[in-house]
């Protein structure tokens, strides 16, 4: 024990090490093992160095809330379907940041309870005892508030994700001055509390920092869901690192700095690719709301598109050179990614050259397509990204969009007037022949219809994605119905 306290920074430089080896891991598939394997050991060390060198630590209490934290993470990691990971990950995000608020919240009590006490009983019992300084003050004060925020945008996140009924989207005029006084007053009175201490300041400013991220988070829609979860993500590595000053915690101002920057880092990448700013996906015009009008008042327009059977793709894609699969939500929800991974292998063997165009925010959150993909062992070399998989859909003979709308809608190319105009998108209406798989006509979370359904080279071809994608593998294999 006296050995873990005498070398703890050494410890914790180790785990700041292994911490970063695991973002760079995590930056490709091949090596995202490895980078996990690293995270883990990181925060082995990280727990057991801090758990030796905490002054009085209730032992009890801290071995039962990590065995408790343990079987609930365990049993959660084991029956999560990736469907509902989006919303897992978001979960996991507000519970960093009740963690901050209940540091914060301690730290403060603990504080004032050893100032009634007074420095005469302190001194008497061998206490050391500082009041906080400014510094402490402000550094409780940011981590408090923006671990409030995280908690109640990303409990927000989860309902919205899960499509729980509770976490309902607001809209009106009324929104955005509701956002601006309840941040000012947020900041009026942590500015109060971190120049006077003043104990209603701070609960003032943390119950109004609760009800910011909820209100901050309900108006956005559910096509920025991938953006949003980005952003809390680096909240939550943001108020681990303000925690992390407060505690003198090398280690958690390390790794919570890591966390915050890369989030942000990857929040600015996910927004370059839809074509807009933070700003305007957090309190602007939000897609996922009602469909853009098209139409006049009590006008109805009809489209026409063509639909087929899966026997017909299955035809079609056995008779291609080329084959462009574009993944979508809708592969997840069907919990086609296996399915998939047949059809591919087995175009393969008839010498069909089969690869994966991923969007940078298809799915719901950030590389939700990758990580079906390698849950089903798809090789890292077939799955190409939308820059590099572009410039090669006019000379592909089949592209097959399985449950994607928005990332593939030309509209963004070609209409000016659409909500997303100027996203960069995947370009399968180049290609020689589409075929889309969805359940129907219905439009994505964006709420915009998509034109590419209604392209002459387009066919639709309705259900499911795991038994559409079945029955295209038996009609190939010559055993289709």
């Amino acid at each position: 024990m006296e050995m873990i306290r005498e070398y703890a920074d050494w410890f914790y430089l180790i785990g700041a090490v292994l911490f970063i080896l695991t973002l760079r891991g995590l930056s490709g598939p091949k090596t995202a093992i490895a980078g996990n394997r690293y995270g883990m050991i990181a925060m082995a060390i990280a727990v057991v160095t801090t758990f030796f060198v905490a002054e009085n630590p209730v032992v009890w209490m801290i071995i039962g809330a990590m065995v408790l934290g343990a079987i609930v993470g365990i049993a959660r990691a084991r029956t999560v379907p990736m469907t509902q990971m989006p919303e897992t990950v978001a979960l996991m995000h507000s519970l960093v940041g009740l963690a901050a608020v209940l540091i914060a919240v301690a730290a403060i009590i603990h504080n004032n309870k050893l100032i009634e006490l007074g420095p005469d009983l302190l001194a008497a019992n061998g206490i050391n005892f500082h009041e906080m300084s400014r510094v402490h003050l402000f550094e409780l004060f940011v981590g408090c508030f923006v671990g409030a925020i995280t908690f109640t945008a990303s409990v927000f996140a989860y309902g919205k994700l899960a499509a729980k009924k509770w976490a309902k989207t607001i809209s009106g005029a009324w929104v955005k001055p509701v956002q601006a006084i309840i941040f000012i007053a947020m900041l009026g009175f942590g500015v109060h509390f971190f120049l006077t201490g003043n104990m209603t300041s701070f609960w003032a400013m943390t119950g109004l920092a609760l009800a910011f991220g909820w209100v901050w988070i309900a108006p956005v829609g559910g096509g920025d869901m991938p953006v949003v979860v980005s952003l809390l993500n680096s909240f939550s590595g943001w108020a681990a690192a303000g925690i992390g000053f407060t505690l003198e915690n090398n280690m958690l101002i390390v790794a919570g700095s890591l966390v915050g920057s890369s989030g942000a880092i990857l929040s600015y990448i996910m927004c370059k690719a839809m074509n807009r700013s933070i700003i305007n996906v957090l309190f602007g015009g939000a897609m996922g709301g009602a469909a853009a009008p098209t139409a006049g008042a009590g006008e109805q327009v009809q489209r026409n598109h063509r639909s087929g059977s899966a026997d017909d793709a299955g035809f079609l894609m056995s008779n291609a050179d080329s084959v462009v699969i574009v993944p979508g939500y809708g592969m997840a929800q069907g919990r086609a990614q296996n399915a998939v991974k047949e059809l591919a292998n087995l175009l393969k063997e008839q010498g069909v050259t089969v690869r994966f165009a991923i969007h940078p925010v298809a799915g719901r959150m950030p590389g939700h397509m990758n990580v079906l993909l390698a849950e089903a062992d798809v090789p890292y070399e077939d799955i190409l990204e939308m820059d590099e998989i572009n410039s090669d859909f006019p000379a592909t003979d089949v592209v097959l969009v399985i449950g994607a709308n928005d990332v593939v809608n030309p509209a963004a190319k070609d209409d000016p007037t659409s909500p997303i105009y100027g996203m960069p998108i995947l370009e399968a209406h180049k290609a020689r022949t589409i075929m889309v798989i969805k359940r129907s006509m219905a439009t994505g979370y964006a709420g915009l219809d998509n034109d590419l359904f209604y392209n002459d080279k387009t066919m639709m071809i309705f259900g499911d994605a795991k038994k559409v994608v079945e029955d295209m593998t038996k009609a190939i294999n010559g055993t289709g119905h």
